[in-house]
């Protein structure tokens, strides 16, 4: 009788210490989707200032994904083109490729693509309820640490009443680089199964 009653708790102890079904839920809708439109104000730290931007960001998996700034007024209208190995930036007519987006060397720019990016395909390290300001939020933390080293952790807030973004961070090697903060966002569409 104990090796009957042993077997329904080690299934009970592996689903939860794998995180459960919620997990699931909470990143399905992104792994599913065609893509997403989203505006977002990124900031990072550069030397003893603080650079910052509000940008909109059309997101497209495993395709070319476009960012726009939307401020400060002096930078308004750049666009940048990322997609898995190349991004360009554009100006009116002008454009300039930029060369490959190394996994240590991550642009502003390429900030709410790889957070859609982590959502979708990171290893996920960590997750909890926790509140960001007066948001019920989902908090996850994933790895995308590519194979030529620096360890790459993004840790998401999505509100608990729809899963949709409110915060975002991208560390290297232990160092928050990169900060969002969502104003906006939608799903294209869900790929149905």
């Amino acid at each position: 009788m104990r090796k009957w009653i042993c077997v329904p708790m080690m299934t009970f102890f592996l689903l939860t210490a794998c995180g459960g079904s919620e997990e699931m839920d909470v990143r399905a809708a992104y792994r599913e989707m065609t893509g997403c439109t989203m505006e977002a104000v990124v900031s990072c730290q550069q030397g003893e200032s603080i650079w910052e931007a509000e940008l909109r960001c059309d997101y497209v998996p495993e395709g070319e994904s476009t960012v726009e700034v939307l401020a400060p007024e002096t930078i308004q209208g750049v666009r940048a083109k990322l997609d898995l190995e190349t991004w360009i930036l554009e100006y009116e007519d002008a454009c300039l490729n930029a060369g490959p987006v190394g996994p240590r060397e991550l642009s502003p720019a390429a900030c709410l693509p790889r957070l859609m990016s982590a959502l979708r395909d990171g290893w996920l390290l960590e997750e909890n309820k926790e509140n960001w300001g007066e948001t019920p939020c989902h908090r996850l933390t994933v790895d995308q640490t590519g194979s030529d080293g620096g360890k790459i952790l993004s840790t998401l807030w999505l509100r608990e009443e729809d899963g949709y973004p409110v915060r975002g961070e991208i560390a290297v090697d232990g160092e928050i680089i990169l900060t969002a903060e969502f104003t906006e966002f939608s799903f294209h569409d869900i790929i149905q199964k």
